[in-house]
């Protein structure tokens, strides 16, 4: 683990940016990040978590 750039953005079911939660350069470690999804629909959104040469991509269900 090294220090490095982090972008974390949610996207919804067709692909477009619904927000960046992150894009900060970060030391290793363990962090916490909180979607206040309070003024989105219901559905399926994806987050995806980029960092050097990680990137992985999760789907989310958004239910109210």
């Amino acid at each position: 683990p090294i220090e490095n750039q982090v972008k974390i953005t949610v996207y919804d079911i067709q692909g477009r940016v619904v927000e960046e939660l992150l894009n900060d350069i970060r030391k290793p470690g363990i962090y916490n990040i909180k979607w206040v999804a309070g003024n989105y629909a219901s559905g399926i959104y994806f987050i995806k978590m980029v960092s050097g040469n990680f990137s992985d991509t999760r789907k989310l269900t958004l239910l109210k």
